[in-house]
């Protein structure tokens, strides 16, 4: 995508169209171009999503805008009406990728034949000539198809990509074997291509290219098939986001719970949310208390305790007791829904990186169309023949045709990727790996990034007098009767240490705590306020305690029996073994770390200090998180995100490198450009070098494969190209930007 918006001062309206046709990201600038110059239009188009965002005046209608589109060479529709619930969606008329998929084992088959006899003279039998003819039309033709449809659509603008090259030259090669068949000696029986080293000036009349032309065509086929399979991803965030919520509730109508799906609920309604279940759509508690566990949306580590007048959010998890909510907001209101337009808008809006190879062959080809045209004109002029010319200008062609460019990046990719995967580092396509290299600030999510993301028992701090053993035993026994995450953190502490007595008497104080009967002691275990309002003594040692706790970012939960508080046992999301060394890590490749969490301050502010965060971002809204990285952009930062949650989503897709730690959502995991499988941040560390080394790699292989076509072509404007030394050159290059990408083979991660 480039950017190209102008000032508009009216714009009232906006929509989104689904783009057809696109081959590279020069057409969605030129899509964009064309639909900024309307009066009234402010367009964003977007290669890797294939969607453009329009803004537009009233005096435009869509149909102006579709047809603006049509105009410039491509198709645009308006997306399709939401599907209900419960319905299955319409299937696509074509599916892109299978029909790629079809068409690239097609041409592989029919290609080998064709290659290994032009290149093993030995196998050249009587007439081998017409069978490789035979094999080949259908890979340069229906192979071929997608070079030659976006060629001729950028012929038709005044445009030339790589595209026009593959097209030209693969026509061009097979074109001039034809003529060498049909009109020239190549068809004659017994016709070999003699493997010489010497450089000898021919007429062309007896030979072919048809081994270029198929090899060509299925190594730039290999690389498109490669390219769609990673855009192919670029909506499944938005469809794990519709997946998280609810399928169905339990509503209340008529004194009767009715079970019905959560596309049915309309505002009003009352729907009962037992323990375990996911909160159907945004609402107020209007019966009942328990904890909800909002992590995976809000960040917020610790589970909230919820009471009647309080709110909840859809796709929340109950953790504990039975709650009947009324229902605010349904549909595209929910705060999930408006997270997946967050998501949504920030992967539309998202640079897409123009691929390298596009960006030289934008130069390339027409100097190169313009020396073969020069050939020609030249050897004609030099009273040379037509002959001898033609065959001059189309070895220009055949030469330049970038067998090796179109294995810099797949090949590269493929072995880059394949390490990544042993890893346990997923990169989703090349435009991934130029953002790495930029990259200057990284934003690290806290729960589940830094820390583990969930609750575990870090100190047991008993009274003076009291024994830890003693308080660690009783408290962790009564707290294994209660559901809530912090009791089974404290109860999970205490089972390692050794085996729980009996519980009996149990009870829940909603909020606040538990009490009952251990070993014959009357417990309670909770907050502060629950000892205090039961009567027992807190001593200023355990007060403290309770203050320290809490300002290391840690929740205190009291212990008491017998008149008197014996002692606090301290809860935190701890950080993660190996992340102060994986900030250390990312500050020595340049970055700068700073941690953003939905959790408050205090939590936030302890963990930074442990792992060595200087700069902390706080108590942000999932849309706060989307600001944040914006706000960072805006002071001129390349931001990279590293993150698990659904609150992460948003971020994620805005960042310029994104990167989902695989045990999170699958939310955050599909709007992110690297997933990190073990889940250890230590592997963001791992996967910023990798893809900065795989980039580096590819780099090279385009250097190595443009010099290669930059060396031959003078031989081949002079008339001196044997076609088997091409031929023979052509797979050198080949071979070696395969062994230059089979380096990354060899890729170790820190120790």
């Amino acid at each position: 995508m480039t950017s190209t918006a102008k000032s508009l001062p009216v714009a009232p309206n906006q929509i989104e169209l689904a783009i057809g046709g696109m081959t590279c990201a020069s057409c969605a600038a030129r899509i964009e171009k064309k639909l900024n110059r309307m009066e009234g239009v402010q367009a964003t188009v977007n290669y890797a999503t294939e969607k453009a965002t329009v803004r537009y005046a009233d005096e435009v209608t869509p149909d102006d805008l579709i047809a603006t589109v049509e105009k410039t060479g491509y198709t645009a529709v308006l997306p399709p009406p939401p599907t209900p619930a419960g319905t299955e969606p319409a299937a696509e008329p074509v599916d892109e990728l299978r029909g790629l998929r079809t068409r690239l084992w097609v041409s592989v088959a029919l290609a080998v034949p064709v290659i290994l006899l032009a290149m093993v003279p030995a196998w050249q039998f009587d007439y081998w000539q017409w069978l490789s003819l035979t094999l080949a039309a259908p890979v340069v033709v229906y192979g071929g198809l997608p070079f030659h449809r976006a060629a001729w659509i950028n012929l038709r603008h005044g445009a030339a990509t790589m595209d026009t090259l593959v097209s030209l030259g693969t026509l061009a090669a097979f074109g001039w074997s034809l003529w060498a068949l049909f009109l020239g000696d190549a068809g004659m029986p017994g016709m070999t291509h003699p493997f010489r080293f010497d450089i000898t000036r021919t007429d062309g009349a007896g030979n072919i290219y048809l081994e270029a032309a198929a090899g060509v065509t299925v190594f730039i086929l290999a690389g498109r098939y490669f390219e769609a399979r990673s855009k192919r991803t670029a909506g499944a965030a938005l469809r794990a986001l519709l997946e998280l919520g609810a399928k169905d509730v339990a509503v209340l109508r008529g004194g009767q719970e009715t079970r019905i799906p959560v596309d049915q609920l309309v505002v009003g309604d009352r729907f009962v949310v037992r323990p375990g279940e996911k909160v159907a759509t945004d609402g107020v508690v209007a019966d009942g208390t328990s904890a909800v566990d909002a992590s995976m949306l809000t960040g917020e580590s610790v589970p909230v305790e919820v009471g009647p007048g309080d709110t909840v959010v859809g796709a929340t998890v109950n953790a504990g007791g039975r709650l009947v909510v009324r229902a605010t907001r349904i549909g595209g209101d929910t705060q999930l829904a408006q997270m997946g337009k967050l998501v949504e808008a920030a992967q539309t809006g998202k640079a897409a990186v123009q691929r390298l190879a596009d960006r030289i062959s934008g130069v390339f080809v027409p100097i190169v169309i313009a020396l073969a045209a020069g050939t020609l004109g030249w050897w004609l002029g030099a009273g040379a023949g037509p002959t001898a010319a033609f065959t001059a200008a189309v070895a220009v062609l055949i030469i330049a045709c970038p067998c090796a460019l179109g294995l810099a990046t797949p090949t590269a990719l493929l072995v880059g990727t394949g390490r990544g995967a042993q890893l346990g580092i997923l990169i989703k396509g090349p435009e991934v790996l130029e953002s790495t290299r930029q990259v200057d600030t990284v934003v690290l999510d806290k729960t589940g990034t830094v820390t583990t993301g969930k609750m575990t028992l870090v100190d047991v701090l008993p009274a003076a007098d009291q024994d830890a053993d003693e308080l660690f035993r009783l408290a962790g026994a009564l707290e294994a009767a209660s559901e809530h995450p912090i009791a089974q953190a404290i109860a999970a502490g205490a089972a390692e240490a050794g085996t729980l007595p009996t519980v009996t008497g149990f009870a829940n104080v909603e909020g606040l705590g538990v009490t009952g009967s251990v070993d014959g002691r009357d417990l309670v275990v909770g907050r502060l306020r629950l000892l205090r309002e039961r009567g027992l003594d807190v001593p200023e040692e355990v007060a403290r305690a309770v203050t320290d706790a809490e300002g290391a970012g840690r929740t205190a939960v009291l212990a008491g029996w017998d008149g008197r508080a014996r002692g606090v046992l301290a809860v935190a999301d701890v950080v993660k073994p190996t992340s102060r060394a994986a900030v250390t890590r990312l500050r020595e490749l340049g970055l700068t770390p700073v941690l953003l969490t939905g959790d408050n301050a205090t939590v936030a502010r302890a963990v930074a200090a442990e792992v060595g965060i200087a700069e902390v971002i706080a108590e942000v809204l999932p849309a706060d998180k989307v600001d944040v990285v914006k706000r960072l952009q805006g002071e001129g930062r390349t931001v990279a995100m590293v993150g698990d949650g659904i609150n992460d989503a948003a971020a994620l897709a805005q960042a310029d490198l994104g990167l989902a730690m695989g045990t999170g959502t699958d939310v955050a995991i599909e709007a992110s450009d690297l997933t990190l499988v073990r889940g250890d941040l230590m592997a963001a560390v791992d996967a910023i070098r990798l893809s900065r080394r795989t980039l580096g790699i590819i780099k090279g292989n385009l250097f190595w494969a443009f010099a290669y076509n930059v060396a031959a072509l003078p031989l081949a404007a002079a008339g001196l190209l044997n076609p088997m030394i091409a031929g023979a050159a052509m797979a050198f290059s080949s071979v070696f930007v395969v062994a230059n990408s089979l380096r990354l083979r060899r890729f170790r991660p820190v120790a």
